[in-house]
């Protein structure tokens, strides 16, 4: 794809997820300009570095460092940046500290770059939407997180390995809580035009066989952490198609977290649905069908989130 001319990417944080987000916007022409803001000044200034010495063999320029300045002019902004999970932390516990970190930031980067639309992808992701949404006041279509994109990525990756057709081909989502109550919505899948349980292939998919893949979905995170410590490639990739979709005005529809108003009698909580991502932010697809079970399982998801929410006192 060709560089998206005149746009501006902020990714905030330097960390391992941060810059490969970054590192994936430079090769793919996401922005033609990335910058990269992070408080450890010596960190960021040679993550930066070594980005610029490779933009000879890109079509984009990369900008970055400790001062908040590094944001101004930005059309989308990627908040990466949190704290890490300590041994004996709670997940609620390190969502309380990220809350934190966003009362603090935020304002910080709207003051620099007020019609920015900003994606969240600090864990737990849709907690911190609903918590960011709140902080600000921006309507939910300008500021969500990037949800389940990874997981529908994943999803799509394991089918088409085991279907024996390209993952463009595999038409599939995830859905819910970027989390344990994640789901995929079955009753939509396709391979090509035929849906997933009528695909005849070298042997047809069964219930069981749909069952064994979704766990895969949801434990392949923690298959990655354990083997290198962290998950960043992936998500930096699906990052930076999401910042695409904005950047472009492409309308593409992407399983993004967005804090639901009415949609499915849900109200105040983030999770994801197909929603249609462009240049103002992301609308959830609200017509999107679901099965009766689909339906239940989505509740699930949202009493998850909605307890989180109430605990933090969001």
């Amino acid at each position: 794809m060709g560089v998206v001319e005149n746009s501006k990417l902020t990714v905030v944080g330097a960390g391992s997820v941060g810059t490969s987000l970054a590192y994936s916007a430079l090769i793919r022409g996401s922005a033609s300009e990335v910058a990269l803001y992070d408080i450890a000044r010596e960190k960021v200034e040679a993550e930066v570095l070594d980005l610029a010495h490779g933009t000879q063999f890109t079509g984009s320029s990369v900008t970055g460092g400790a001062d908040l300045a590094v944001v101004e002019g930005s059309h989308v902004i990627v908040v990466t940046a949190g704290a890490k999970q300590q041994p004996g932390q709670s997940r609620l516990e390190l969502a309380g500290t990220n809350v934190q970190i966003l009362e603090n930031l935020l304002p910080a980067l709207l003051a620099r770059a007020p019609d920015a639309v900003i994606v969240l992808v600090t864990n737990p992701v849709d907690v911190l939407t609903v918590a960011a949404q709140r902080i600000t006041g921006l309507p939910p279509h300008r500021i969500f997180g990037s949800g389940t994109v990874l997981d529908t990525s994943r999803l799509r990756w394991l089918l088409a390995r085991r279907a024996g057709v390209t993952t463009s081909s595999v038409h599939a989502d995830i859905v819910g809580e970027h989390g344990d109550t994640e789901f995929p919505l079955w009753s939509n899948a396709r391979i090509g035009p035929v849906p997933i349980l009528e695909w005849r292939g070298a042997e047809p998919f069964s219930a069981a066989e749909l069952d064994d893949i979704a766990r895969e979905v949801r434990d392949s995170a923690y298959t990655v952490i354990r083997g290198k410590g962290a998950t960043n490639y992936a998500i930096g990739l699906a990052g930076a198609r999401i910042v695409e979709a904005v950047l472009q005005d492409e309308r593409a529809v992407l399983p993004v977290s967005t804090v639901l108003s009415g949609i499915r009698g849900l109200d105040g909580v983030a999770l994801s649905l197909p929603s249609v991502v462009g240049g103002d932010g992301a609308v959830p697809v609200a017509e999107t069908p679901f099965s009766t079970e689909e339906e239940l399982l989505l509740r699930a998801s949202a009493d998850a989130i909605a307890a989180s929410v109430a605990t933090l006192g969001i």
